[in-house]
């Protein structure tokens, strides 16, 4: 194969949209290469608690206390769930709970699998989709260019998109409508294919990173820290392209981050559960 265009993996997000606490904006490292990340509002607060929760959706009085920890006022939850609720991003159950709107819960699924991905042995077979649709307005390509990043196919040239074929998850219509699917293998080595086509050691140096950071947070006790670290944990899985094993460089972190954030999902939920208990 050749005309591989090489693909810079987004720091925040793989479908165009905000991040998973629903600010725009993207991490990334300073200039003296220590991480850059996002700082904590009340927004960011609400959104990431209710993605990393299941089901996702909690009383008012759960997320002023998760607001609590982090120094944010009661009334700033408050005014924040409000305009959420306006903005489309929550609604209200029917016993009064605040819970995640379809397209958040979309990028919810798409969270859990980056967490837990679904795969299969792979025999040295890549997915290949070439655009064969003859007619695609703006709209059409985007929501094809959404959904191959979701798929965590790479674009090896205008209109082809490959990757190995070894995960598990249902491909959306807007793929066959457009596209042709085929099954084949390069004649070039695919781990040198793989890193033409995804920064693979880009990926890596940030997520060792975030692994120095969660445990630095961790050891530190700094539950402001270690929340805003993790929600970009869990933002950087998303750019995961979760190859097989035999495709990765040597000492690839992506098992590391996710025990990371395993971790501190346990320490929230023990959070949570003391603090929706009844007074």
């Amino acid at each position: 194969m050749t005309g591989e265009a090489r693909i810079a993996l987004p720091m925040n997000s793989t479908d165009g949209t905000a991040g998973p606490d629903g600010m725009d904006g993207m991490d990334g490292m300073d200039g003296a290469g220590e991480l850059a990340l996002r700082p904590l509002t009340a927004r960011s607060v609400v959104l990431s608690t209710l993605l990393g929760h299941h089901p996702p959706a909690l009383p008012a009085r759960a997320l002023v206390r998760v607001g609590e920890l982090f120094g944010i006022a009661e009334g700033t939850v408050r005014v924040a769930l409000s305009r959420m609720v306006a903005a489309g991003d929550l609604a209200q159950t029917a016993d009064g709970a605040y819970g995640l709107t379809m397209r958040l819960l979309e990028r919810q699924a798409r969270q859990d699998d980056s967490r837990a991905p679904r795969t299969r042995d792979w025999r040295g077979e890549w997915e290949i989709a070439v655009v064969t649709a003859e007619r695609r307005d703006a709209a059409d390509r985007g929501a094809l260019r959404q959904a191959m990043a979701a798929l965590r196919l790479a674009e090896l040239r205008e209109g082809t998109w490959l990757r190995p074929a070894n995960l598990l998850r249902p491909r959306p219509p807007v793929v066959a409508e457009q596209c042709t699917l085929l099954t084949g293998a390069p004649d070039r080595d695919p781990a040198e294919l793989a890193a033409a086509l995804w920064d693979l050691d880009g990926w890596a140096a940030r997520a060792h990173a975030l692994v120095a950071a969660a445990d630095t947070a961790a050891e530190a006790g700094d539950p402001a820290r270690r929340f805003t670290v993790s929600a970009a944990v869990l933002r950087h899985l998303l750019a995961d392209p979760l190859l097989p094993a035999a495709l990765l460089p040597g000492d690839w972190p992506g098992a590391a981050l996710r025990t990371r954030y395993d971790a501190f999902e346990a320490d929230l939920r023990a959070v949570l559960r003391r603090r929706t208990a009844p007074d």
